[in-house]
C-alpha cells in the first residue's frame, strides 16, 4: 500500500515519541498498546522540509528530538477515549494532521542530548498536570499553557531566544508554527487531497 510515509533517522534525531511513554497528559503509552511503538514517520513531503534543518543543526552543535510526528488514527481515537476534553486532542483523526503525516512535535537539544530551555516542556507536561488532567481537573492545566504560546514573553530570555531560534529553523524549512504550541509545526496545506490521513496498520513504509 503506498502510505508516502518515510521514517524519521540519522544521527542528527533522537526519536522519543511521548505517545510511546505512559509520562505524557494522557498517562498511557498508547503507541505502544497498539503496537506501534517509538517510531516517527512523516509524509514524504514533510520530510522534505524536515532534512533542510540538518546543516543547522550540524553547524550549531544541536540535534532535533522529535516528540511526535505521524499519529496512527486508532492511537488518536484512544488518546481521544483517555480524554475527551476539548483542547487538547482534535476533536477527530481527520482533524489533525499528525494522521496525515504532516505534522510534528520538536524540541533542540545539544550534543549530548540535553534539551534546550524553553518555557514550557513539550505539551506542557509536568507529572503534577498530567495527573490532575486524568482526574478530570482541567483549569490549572489550560491556564499553565498559555506559556506555551508564541507569543508568551516573560519566560527567561534564553528560553524565548530557543523558542524563537528552533521557530526560525522551522519556517524557513517549510512548516508552519502553531500559535499556541511553540513545538508543534504543520506542512502547509497539509489535510488537502495530496495528503490524505493515513490509516494503520500499513503494509509498508516508504524508504
Amino acid at each position: 500500500m503506498e502510505n508516502n510515509l518515510i521514517e524519521i533517522k540519522g544521527d542528527d534525531f533522537i526519536i522519543d515519541v511521548m505517545y510511546a511513554r505512559p509520562d505524557n497528559m494522557s498517562g498511557c503509552a498508547v503507541y505502544q498498546d497498539i503496537g506501534f511503538g517509538n517510531r516517527a514517520l512523516l509524509h514524504k513531503n514533510a520530510w522534505e522540509c524536515l532534512q533542510k534543518v540538518i546543516p543547522i543543526l550540524r553547524q550549531h552543535h544541536l540535534k532535533m528530538k522529535i516528540c511526535d510526528a505521524y499519529r496512527p488514527p486508532l492511537a488518536h481515537r484512544k488518546l481521544l477515549d483517555i480524554i475527551p476534553q476539548e483542547g487538547f486532542f482534535a476533536r477527530s483523526p481527520e482533524l489533525s494532521q499528525h494522521c496525515h503525516g504532516t505534522a510534528i512535535d520538536v524540541v533542540l537539544t545539544d550534543g549530548n542530548g540535553q534539551e534546550l530551555e524553553y518555557p514550557t516542556a513539550v505539551d506542557g507536561y509536568t507529572k503534577e498536570f498530567a495527573q490532575e488532567v486524568q482526574r478530570g481537573n482541567y483549569e490549572a492545566f489550560f491556564k499553565h499553557l498559555q506559556k506555551a504560546r508564541h507569543d508568551f514573553a516573560e519566560a527567561s530570555k534564553q528560553a524565548l531566544q530557543n523558542r524563537k531560534f528552533l521557530c526560525d529553523l522551522m519556517t524557513e524549512a517549510g512548516f508552519q508554527p502553531l500559535i499556541h504550541e511553540w513545538w508543534h509545526y504543520n506542512l502547509p496545506n497539509g489535510k488537502d487531497a495530496d495528503h490524505p490521513m493515513i490509516e494503520w496498520p500499513f503494509e509498508r513504509t516508504e524508504k
